[in-house]
């Protein structure tokens, strides 16, 4: 299979090209790139003079959460802003492995139910996804929750000596067979009291083994800094590659996140150490993490006794945070159509109540916790401060849904439109050069993680390529090339499915 690209200009490659040019596609790979006037091929792309790069690279997305990496393959809502590989297993949470075939540790995010689980290694669920359709690339992280629920189940304690062992054999394996890393979820509530040796011992692993650690900090409000200081000390002591999930400045810890964000922005040029971020001010949340710490305190039966028990309800609702219920809208309330697109305000309304914190309570009751909120809650002012560090990657912290019938969601503006928003920031206040950019979303990821021949647009490596145009100081995106096809042009997804199962050369 070839394809030319005619009459592009070339954005964020090794080498300058100052005139337009066309771009020869030969077997997924790019086979040349020049003046070919009288080239034929079997596809053939007129750029019309728009840009041309190397297809942006998602580090921390949640398609395998959602589970819709399983079933809804097109993934559309990533190419539709020129995503051509994406990255899961974030947030101590991975589709694999899975020790005794369970996905306890995903159901905060998807319904589980719906999954025949047929694999147990990294090794078993890679080779059944090459066999599967998808439109854009997939490499996963391992887990941490993963692993860690199927040793000691809901049960927050230490991991005893033998448990870590059988912990590290199962990440070393993991990683042999094509895992990038591991990742913690350590705001959550099973990640959340792991010790830091712990924490140490299998990040020396993942080192050992020349793979990603990604984590969701113990903290992301007022005790931000003291979060990031013991991502640093991890860094510092193990010599981990690094990455920070969705590191956004909440409301009222805005001088706790400057503060952390100048310690990233300072370290040496030695500590390998990013963190991910997204250019929009709402956060998409399960409902339970909005319940009291101390009513986090199990897995999903526990907590939902937690809610219905009459004599706990009263210190839930006094232990609630301040919530402002107009920014508070129900997304996902599978089961309760009727309650999607709600903020709390509406709710309160609907069921009576005056106060938000009985309203919420009753929302969890109802739904048995199983929900997921956009919540506005992030100053957008210091996120594009932060995008535009030399520290940032840019991601969506999102899944490409569709949806289900009898069901109704809320997409997050992520979810579709992430990368075209941060370029369209690019061009209309000067972040950084545009060239800058790209690399930011292309070759930087790429080198993070290890992808040998992905993130350049150059000859020799493999065709994954967006081509796009700048109308009114606005991104618009004409066309997705993943491995050499075109998936996605003129606003149309065109039912190819090229997207490679990736792995990792530990």
């Amino acid at each position: 299979m070839t394809l030319l690209i005619k009459n592009v200009r070339i954005s964020g490659s090794e080498n300058h090209y100052e005139d337009y040019v066309d771009v020869f596609v030969n077997n997924g790979k790019i086979s040349a790139i020049g003046n070919f006037p009288n080239k034929n091929a079997d596809e053939v792309v007129d750029g019309l003079g728009s840009y041309l790069c190397a297809g942006f690279i998602d580090v921390d997305t949640d398609s395998d959460h959602y589970l819709s990496l399983l079933n809804y393959p097109a993934q559309e809502d990533f190419l539709r802003q020129g995503v051509t590989t994406i990255f899961g297993g974030m947030c101590g949470s991975s589709l694999a492995p899975l020790i005794y075939g369970s996905l306890e540790s995903i159901q905060k995010w998807g319904d589980i139910r719906r999954v025949n689980v047929n694999w147990h290694t990294v090794a078993e669920f890679l080779k059944i996804m090459d066999k599967r359709p998808l439109s854009v690339n997939f490499g996963t992280l391992v887990g941490h929750a993963t692993i860690r629920r199927a040793i000691v189940g809901d049960a927050l304690r230490s991991l005893t000596k033998n448990e870590i062992a059988v912990f590290s054999e199962t990440l070393k394996r993991a990683l042999k067979e094509g895992a990038f890393g591991m990742s913690t979820g350590l705001g959550y509530v099973h990640g959340r009291g792991t010790p830091y040796e712990e924490i140490r011992k299998f990040a020396e692993v993942v080192r050992e083994y020349d793979g990603v650690y990604a984590t969701h900090l113990r903290q992301m409000d007022k005790e931000i800094t003291a979060a990031v200081d013991e991502t640093i000390k991890l860094v510092a002591e193990t010599g981990v590659r690094t990455l920070i999930s969705h590191f956004i400045p909440l409301r009222g810890a805005e001088h706790k996140y400057e503060a952390a964000l100048e310690k990233l922005e300072k370290l040496p040029p030695d500590y390998n150490l990013n963190f991910d971020i997204y250019p929009f001010d709402t956060s998409v949340l399960a409902l339970y993490t909005f319940l009291p710490n101390w009513a986090q305190n199990g897995g999903e039966a526990i907590m939902r006794k937690n809610v219905n028990d009459e004599w706990l309800q009263p210190r839930i609702e006094k232990d609630f945070t301040e919530i402002n219920p107009e920014e508070f809208v129900v997304a996902q309330a599978p089961g309760h159509p009727y309650l999607v697109g709600k903020s709390l305000r509406d709710l309160m309304e609907i069921f009576n109540l005056r106060d938000f914190r009985k309203t919420l309570l009753k929302l969890m009751a109802a739904t048995d916790l199983k929900g997921i909120i956009f919540y506005k809650n992030i100053n957008l002012k210091l996120a594009r401060r932060a995008i535009a560090s030399s520290k940032s990657f840019i991601a969506s912290n999102a899944a490409s849904l569709r949806e289900i019938v009898g069901e109704k969601i809320l997409k997050p503006e992520r979810a579709t439109s992430t990368f075209t928003k941060f370029l369209n920031l690019v061009i209309n206040q000067k972040l950084m050069p545009l060239d800058e950019a790209i690399a930011k979303i292309t070759k930087e990821p790429a080198l993070k993680f290890g992808l040998e021949g992905r993130g350049m647009l150059k000859e020799g490596a493999y065709a994954d390529l967006a081509c796009f145009s700048i109308k009114g100081g606005k991104i618009e995106i004409r066309c997705t090339v993943v491995n050499g096809r075109v998936v996605w042009q003129d606003g149309k997804f065109k039912e190819i499915y090229p997207g490679k199962i990736l792995r990792h050369k530990a």
